[in-house]
């Protein structure tokens, strides 16, 4: 049964049934999701709700823009991405791809992270649809939110151009439906070390490149630890500082080779306000000042290499911000916290556009075996929802 046979009036029973469906879909971020987009696209072809489909350069991903009510600038995005984290390695008790539903809790991957919103949004779209919408309300369906942040930006791009521009963006990450207003940027790094091979007996005949590379990463904790005194001013992160990680580190063939090449792969997660490529230019100088040097005495080829993968911006509060003022509202809350995850919300902001993060469901069950959200946070994600569209109407 296809998205498009849903005929559930409730909009809880609805929700439901559209998230079995979506969990239903395999799409993991190194794998398509247009299977899964076909399926809403019927849905709201069904509806008679206008869309574009914005494929990504290959072809084997796409977003989805459905927009309900006047095609207008000034209306409400509700953005939520349809890629979920793997299942590999995990031990579930049940498919993690086929929902299951037990002491008021839905289990399956993507449930919280975040195909529960999505759900919650297309459950919605009828009740948008006879409300009278005076302002519109758009859903936009992304990808790749878990590798690189980068699914939104084609779509964003064509706002104010050939798609209304949106007043402000709701994206439905899990924080227990409170308002979030600002988290960290991330940048994720692969520095490779190109030595020299030698006997270990005689280092001077080359150039090790695992001892180039732990240098490096010194030279990164050293940063991080004078990241830690610059602080949060605003009181409201944890950890109240930027930080930096190395995950792996490998490299060498045997104990007595000179090691010809080391790799590291590493992160830097910045306050709202501080340059995401700082720690990566605090890096390059390093090893331009110390560690190039002292390796090319006796390896005038060693060479030191950083390839960015992935920057997502932060995203930086704006107090009083459209986005903010109308999320507030809606949560009938008077207070915004801070979340330790990145979003693809800084993508939003950097185009202008007052971008907030409020969605159902907690960031501890996400990317977990058995990940769950409480039906209770689909109610509140609807009931939310719901007010959104006597605001707008």
């Amino acid at each position: 049964m296809s998205l498009a046979n849903e005929t559930a009036q409730v909009p809880l029973d609805a929700a439901l049934n559209l998230l079995d469906r979506l969990i239903g879909f395999d799409t993991e971020s190194s794998k398509s999701n247009l299977a899964l987009v076909a399926d809403v696209e019927a849905y709201l072809t069904g509806l008679g709700i206008d869309y574009v489909k914005v494929p990504n350069a290959t072809g084997d991903k796409a977003a989805l823009f459905a927009t309900i009510g006047p095609k207008v600038d000034g209306g409400v995005v509700l953005s939520g991405h349809t890629d979920v984290v793997p299942v590999t390695g995990q031990t579930w008790t049940s498919d993690p791809f086929q929902m299951r539903r037990a002491d008021g809790r839905v289990y399956g991957r993507g449930t919280c992270d975040m195909k529960g919103f999505d759900a919650i949004c297309l459950a919605m779209l009828p009740t948008f649809q006879k409300i009278g919408l005076k302002r519109p309300i758009h859903l936009l369906l992304s990808y790749d939110e878990e590798t690189t942040c980068q699914g939104p930006l084609d779509t964003i791009a064509r706002f104010g151009h050939d798609l209304p521009r949106p007043g402000a963006v709701l994206v439905g990450e899990p924080t227990l439906m409170q308002v979030a207003d600002a988290h960290k940027s991330v940048g994720c790094y692969v520095t490779t070390v190109h030595g020299h091979e030698a006997h270990s007996s005689k280092p001077y005949l080359g150039a090790s490149a695992v001892e180039a590379a732990c240098d490096l990463v010194t030279e990164l904790y050293r940063f991080a630890e004078e990241l830690v005194p610059e602080g949060d001013p605003s009181g409201r992160f944890d950890p109240p500082f930027s930080t930096i990680h190395v995950g792996t580190i490998a490299g060498g063939t045997a104990r007595n080779i000179m090691a010809k090449e080391c790799v590291f792969h590493w992160e830097f997660r910045g306050l709202p306000g501080v340059e995401p490529a700082r720690a990566l230019q605090r890096l390059d100088d390093y090893a331009a000042r110390v560690v190039l040097p002292k390796m090319q005495r006796y390896a005038p080829d060693a060479r030191i290499e950083t390839i960015t993968e992935v920057e997502v911006p932060g995203l930086k509060a704006e107090a009083g911000s459209s986005a903010e003022t109308l999320a507030l509202k809606l949560s009938r809350s008077n207070r915004t916290i801070t979340v330790p995850f990145a979003t693809e919300g800084g993508q939003f902001q950097l185009a202008e556009i007052p971008t907030i993060v409020c969605g159902p469901g907690s960031i501890d069950q996400a990317h977990q075996p058995d990940e769950y959200i409480e039906i209770a946070q689909i109610e509140a994600g609807l009931a939310f929802l719901q007010r959104l569209a006597s605001e707008l109407s």
